[in-house]
């Protein structure tokens, strides 16, 4: 054997980075038993109230089409994903692919968390206008005006419990995001 130059012994060879690093652990199980556990729970109930909230708004006349256009993108877009996401664990696709899904889980939930609670905001501020008349005016010259409502009471009150329904898909996301990053930092 050769002595060593400097003083030292040769470099030893790089770690495994398998066997420091292994792969993540899923701990959302696979088929019905997803259906057991709060995150499944709380995922049927983001679809469930999603699509009420979807149903609702589509029912009102829509007095400001941009604001209650993102509020019906986005209960329609998080509802389909959310079976989207729900239908991975049901039928085991989790298995097939291999990615962090912990981490997935996280991101998709906080993603829409943020999106839902722009759509509460919004579909509350939509509400809100119901005491704030719309001034029609007819013919300039004899100067008549009319005021009329943005929401009939019939409407008013659909869009009240969108934005009730709103909140309480916001929550449910909100609670899904904090047990998948408690999962995910397991």
């Amino acid at each position: 054997m050769l002595p060593a130059r400097g003083g030292g012994g040769s470099m030893p060879p790089p770690p495994n980075a398998t066997a420091h690093y292994p792969p993540p652990r899923i701990t959302l199980p696979s088929g019905l038993e997803i259906l057991r556990t709060y995150s499944g729970a709380f995922i049927c109930l983001e679809i469930l109230f999603g699509a009420i909230v979807w149903i609702l708004v589509a029912a009102t006349k829509v007095p400001l089409p941009l604001l209650q256009g993102w509020v019906m993108f986005v209960s329609v877009t998080a509802c389909f994903a959310s079976i989207s996401f729900l239908c991975v664990f049901l039928f085991s696709y989790r298995e097939r692919i291999s990615i962090d899904w912990n981490r997935v889980d996280f991101l998709y939930h906080a993603g829409v968390f943020v999106f839902y609670f722009g759509t509460f905001l919004l579909q509350a501020a939509t509400t809100s206008l119901h005491s704030y008349p719309l001034k029609i005016s007819f013919h300039q010259a004899t100067n008549n005006t009319t005021y009329i409502p943005v929401l009939n009471e019939h409407e008013y009150n659909l869009s009240i419990a969108a934005a009730i329904f709103a909140f309480a898909t916001t929550v449910c996301y909100g609670c899904s995001t904090a047990l998948a990053l408690r999962r995910w930092k397991l």
